[in-house]
């Protein structure tokens, strides 16, 4: 609790003792007017001064004003007891009401508490501890164990595990070491680290996202502007009604004024709408807090809103859908055994620093003896030439093999494929492809259960390997040979078919315009790239799909507590309105219409900031899915 939350409970409690003294002691009347009016005075000196003061700069008609008027009129009538009650349980409500929202803040502050305190630079030899915004690109920087990283960077020297559950929810520590990259905002757990620093404070992974959580309250769903529009003709028209309420019937049955205007601050009590305006800013709050939670940073309630109601989702494929990196996933051996054919083209390939070569080294996976090596040739566009221990050895593709006059089987499969022939005589082709990340079959599926109708995957590789993604992953559609120009106008063409909203999800600098264009564009976030992140609306911090159904999930919760707040309030409020109007509601009523819709408003909208628990635990579900799934994909 807050120094300010505290001394409005001291307030509370001492005003609760004096107006139980008042209401119990046998005092004369005078003497029980000061002490409720005492009371009051400790209670609603605020709520008048705000009253006041907003009338002073133009601003009439907001809960103050109605508190004010009502309890004032409740007081002057006689009802002292009624008057002072409903700004002591008002005021209790409002401390509940601060208590949810600050302990939602908290909850979030702590999750983002992200921010480096200093970063321990090395310059001539000495470390030196300086402000994060000291440091520039190029300049190395010194973390030691259980500290935090203070800016993006490469490993120049150091092996460690770094903790990045504040930016992507996930539990598993990330091992790196010389040559890794590494973000800021991480805890380094183990060893030291010297890391030759990529970005300036400004641009830095930690920065950017401290701005997009700071401002995400800034961006109004619909809901929020509905409930703003509708709080600033909703209370003029509630004190017209009042006014109306306590003149008109009077005059028009012959009845005393006295029970009227009695009716009609009853009625202003009632109409308090606090309820709603506190509680569907927090439960869109508490739906952002919840989804920072699971690593998925929503830029605004907007887009939070916008996302429950996705009926197509458009993913790009290279670094969204798949790794983005070569690895081999066929060999095909012709008069010799697999690891033979490996063996023959990892030699070959070992002084290449190309990604298929690198790719072919990995899955060889042993020692290469690079005294076995008498000569490398390399054949622009075709592949390369090598001598291993006397024998020539040709690795590349199908050209290579015409080139060179070899008589090779052309192998009919999507991706990118190196034939090999030992002495002149074909010795069989590898298979090597973009890998398909574990849990993206899942995602597809997962996102079919929370209401997408159509998914869709937009890329520039062949016809070919395009389709054999698609058909891998269970996707609906899938365009392909496209150029960044051709993405848009593909994704101009699917806008006008949606019924509902439509996201895209890329990770590349060419999806930019992609991003910036659809309903809500979605950025594969820690490792992609800041044009990316720029443009997108909502930015998942790993590189797993499987969030995205997770992001949906949230929303469509959050929207529903949203919807569930609106309907109770309103409908409280309308049914004690009306009763309050006929005389039936009495000033307690209007107490509990006006407080007690609010707490139960509040204690609704937290929900929402309770969904990762159940969201993480799904999360671990997926990742043993796409585990069992790998293979198989």
């Amino acid at each position: 609790m807050t120094r300010k939350q505290k001394k409005q409970l001291y307030r509370i409690l001492a005003a609760a003792v004096l107006f139980i003294l008042a209401l119990l002691l046998p005092l004369p009347p005078i003497g029980t007017l000061v002490g409720f009016l005492i009371c009051y005075a400790v209670i609603g000196w605020d709520i008048v001064w705000k009253a006041v003061t907003n009338i002073l700069h133009g601003q009439v008609f907001d809960e103050n004003f109605l508190m004010t008027v009502a309890t004032i009129g409740a007081l002057c009538l006689g009802e002292y007891a009624e008057g002072v009650a409903v700004m002591l349980f008002y005021q209790v409500g409002e401390l509940f009401q601060s208590y949810a929202v600050s302990k939602s803040r908290r909850s979030i502050s702590g999750l983002m508490d992200i921010r480096p305190d200093h970063a321990n630079v090395l310059r001539e030899g000495a470390v030196s501890q300086v402000g994060p915004e000291e440091v520039t690109i190029g300049e190395t920087i010194v973390v030691k164990p259980g500290e935090r990283v203070p800016l993006d960077g490469v490993v120049t020297e150091g092996v460690s595990s770094l903790d990045t559950s504040a930016l992507t929810g996930e539990s598993l520590p990330r091992d790196v070491s010389t040559g890794s990259d590494v973000i800021s905002g991480c805890i380094n757990q183990s060893g030291t680290l010297h890391i030759q620093v990529s970005k300036e404070y400004g641009e830095s992974t930690v920065s950017k996202i401290l701005d997009l959580v700071e401002n995400a309250s800034s961006k109004k769903s619909k809901s929020e502007a509905f409930i703003t529009r509708f709080a600033k003709y909703y209370t003029p028209f509630v004190v017209l009604a009042a006014v109306v309420l306590a003149i008109l019937p009077p005059l028009l049955l012959q009845q005393s004024f006295a029970i009227w205007v009695e009716r009609a601050l009853t009625f202003l009590v009632i109409s308090c709408p606090c309820a709603l305006v506190i509680s569907v800013p927090l439960s869109f709050f508490g739906g952002i807090g919840g989804a920072s939670k699971c690593g998925i940073l929503i830029k605004g309630s907007n887009y939070l809103e916008a996302l429950a109601k996705t009926e197509t989702v458009v993913f790009d494929k290279t670094g969204t859908l798949t790794k983005g990196n070569f690895a081999v996933s066929g060999i095909y051996p012709q008069g010799m055994t697999r690891e033979e054919l490996l063996e023959l083209a990892a030699y070959a390939e070992n002084d290449s620093s190309h990604p298929i070569s690198r790719s072919i080294r990995a899955a060889y996976g042993k020692k290469i003896e690079p005294s076995r090596i008498q000569a490398v040739t390399e054949v622009a566009g075709h592949g390369i030439k090598a001598q291993v221990e006397g024998k020539m050895i040709l690795a590349g593709n199908a050209k290579l093999m015409e080139q060179e006059q070899v008589a090779f089987e052309p192998l009919d499969q999507a991706g990118t494929i190196v034939y090999l022939a030992l002495d002149g005589n074909f010795a069989g082709a590898i298979l090597i492809e973009d890998e398909i990340k574990p849990d993206a079959a899942f995602a597809i599926r997962d996102l079919k259960t929370c209401g997408v109708h159509n998914t869709v995957m937009l890329t520039g590789d062949s016809k070919a390997v395009g389709q054999k993604v698609a058909s891998a992953l269970g996707i609906d559609a899938a365009y392909t040979e496209l150029l960044p120009a051709d993405k848009v106008e593909n994704m101009e063409a699917l806008l006008k078919h949606t019924q509902g909203n439509l996201a895209y999800v890329g990770d590349g600098i060419n999806d930019a315009p992609v991003l910036a264009r659809a309903d809500i564009g979605i950025a594969m976030g820690g490792l992609g790239s800041d044009a990316a992140i720029e443009a997108a609306d909502v930015v998942i911090m790993t590189d797993e799909p499987s969030k995205l159904p997770t992001a949906m999930r949230i929303s469509k919760k959050t929207l529903r507590i949203v919807r569930q707040n609106i309907v109770f309030a309103l409908g409280i409020k309308a049914l004690v309105l009306v009763l309050g109007a006929l005389g039936i509601a009495s000033m307690w009523a209007a107490v509990f219409a006006d407080v007690g819709v609010a707490v139960i408003a509040i204690l609704n909208a937290v929900r929402a900031l309770r969904v990762p628990k159940a969201e993480m635990i799904h999360a671990e579900k997926v990742s043993a899915i796409a585990k069992k799934e790998k293979a198989a994909v």
